[in-house]
């Protein structure tokens, strides 16, 4: 009897469950239901999970490192190595050649790379090429049976389109998050030395970095590549590298294994209104040409201090940092078509990018404490400082009174002195009543400033 009775109630459990999974419909008005179901069954297998095994060498202290202690208390000579991992994602754009974008970051640094496909098979990977300012990297595997994304042209993306986000967060395997592209064309966030950046909230989280963001025809629209995330989680604010800019940079690693950037030589700010006022000019936005430097292929193609860009190969010029955009995906050789409006009149100037030339100056002609130091004024090619005005560090010696006192490579000085500095005629005026005395510079360094006092 008891028998009998539990197995009633099962009976009844399982009817009872049973009413609820048909009570779910799965058409409506005879229609069936949107799902992204069919979308993601095709390009998941473009979606690779990436792991990488890095040697690094450990910390020691330094008295450790000294060779007369090491060898009194007979120490080996070995360095102590740890293995560091991590984990990222990356989109297969070629199934015939095992061609895979990811982020530089990465990759960066490995010393394994093994790449995880959909239906588990695992394959060593060799990295083709890579490019930090951009992060964006090229990897290659041998394999067969692999299935690649269709790339969509991402200029024609609108805020308010619907995406998919696919990658491998924390770990986990496989994930899908859906959401909107919430802004265009995002610069200015440090993140990368060139930003046009998609702006997304579907999440991505740990571990998506490389991976796709596609439409909802299942294309490829742009490669996962950083969030901000202040409270240490996913706020909704997530950064993706267009599919067009990465296939650009992917075409010059596969053929270089770098990019090879050019330079047209010219210093620019964007136009905000006051300038369009002085200028006279009616147009809300653009560039301003501020220098030009001599011999370059912007001096020797007619440009000239004061031309205000417009556009570039057909693309137009919002500020300093889409001009330098659409420049950083030409390579040397390549003609940059610009359309200018000079004496309110529009005029088109074609110029060939050259070959990257840098003009420095010895910091100890300006001021003893520079001594040492090598100097060059910022150009619209100079990395990583866009928006920034001032004078770059290009080498710095070791042991000299600047590396000593904290300047480095790549350090921008914004002021000496107290006094804005734009460029080396600024600094030389800055520190030309004070030539032994100490330097008080302003420094920026990636994404922070500070002051130093060089004596």
């Amino acid at each position: 009897m008891k028998f009998l009775r539990t197995s009633l109630l099962t009976l009844v459990f399982l009817i009872a469950h049973l009413n609820v999974h048909a009570a779910i419909p799965t058409v409506m008005d005879g229609k069936p239901l949107p799902s992204l179901a069919p979308v993601l069954e095709k390009v998941t297998p473009a979606v690779v999970n990436i792991a990488t095994k890095n040697m690094a060498r450990q910390r020691e202290n330094p008295l450790l490192q000294d060779p007369f202690f090491r060898h009194f208390f007979q120490l080996p000579n070995a360095p102590k190595k740890r293995s560091t991992q991590s984990l990222g994602s990356g989109v297969i754009v070629d199934a015939k050649k095992g061609l895979i974008i990811t982020n530089h970051h990465v990759i960066d640094k490995a010393d394994k790379i093994t790449v995880t496909l959909r239906d588990g098979r695992s394959f060593n990977a060799k990295v083709v090429g890579n490019d930090p300012e951009s992060d964006v990297a090229v990897i290659q595997v041998k394999a067969e049976r692999l299935v690649d994304l269709k790339i969509a042209d991402s200029d024609k993306l609108r805020v308010g389109d619907f995406v998919i986000a696919i990658g491998n967060p924390f770990g986990l395997g496989q994930t899908v998050t859906s959401g909107i592209v919430s802004a265009l064309g995002r610069s200015g966030l440090g993140i990368e030395g060139y930003e046009d950046f998609i702006q997304t909230d579907a999440s991505i989280n740990p571990g998506n970095s490389g991976g796709a963001l596609i439409n909802l025809r299942g294309e490829l629209i742009g490669i996962n590549t950083a969030i901000i995330a202040p409270s240490g989680g996913n706020v909704g604010i997530g950064f993706a590298i267009p599919s067009n800019m990465a296939i650009s940079l992917k075409d010059q690693l596969i053929q270089f294994g770098k990019v090879k950037r050019g330079q047209l030589g010219i210093s620019v700010q964007d136009l905000t209104p006051d300038l369009a006022q002085a200028f006279n000019l009616k147009i809300k936005q653009g560039v301003i040409i501020s220098q030009v430097a001599a011999n370059s292929p912007a001096d020797k193609g007619d440009l000239h201090p004061g031309d205000i860009v417009l556009s570039v190969n057909g693309k137009l010029t919002k500020n300093s940092a889409s001009l330098r955009n659409s420049l950083g995906l030409l390579t040397i050789g390549d003609v940059a078509n610009l359309q200018i409006l000079r004496n309110g009149k529009k005029k088109k100037v074609s110029i060939e990018i050259g070959e990257p030339t840098i003009v420095t100056v010895d910091g100890s002609r300006i001021h003893e404490q520079l001594s040492g130091v090598k100097l060059s004024n910022l150009s619209v090619d100079s990395k990583p400082y866009t928006n920034q005005q001032g004078v770059q560090i290009i080498d710095v010696k070791t042991n000299s009174k600047a590396w000593l006192n904290g300047l480095r490579k790549g350090d921008l000085i914004t002021q000496a002195n107290r006094v804005a500095v734009q460029n080396i005629y600024d600094l030389v005026n800055a520190t030309k009543n004070r030539r032994s005395s100490s330097l008080l510079l302003n420094i920026q360094r990636e994404n922070s400033a500070f002051f130093l006092i060089i004596r």
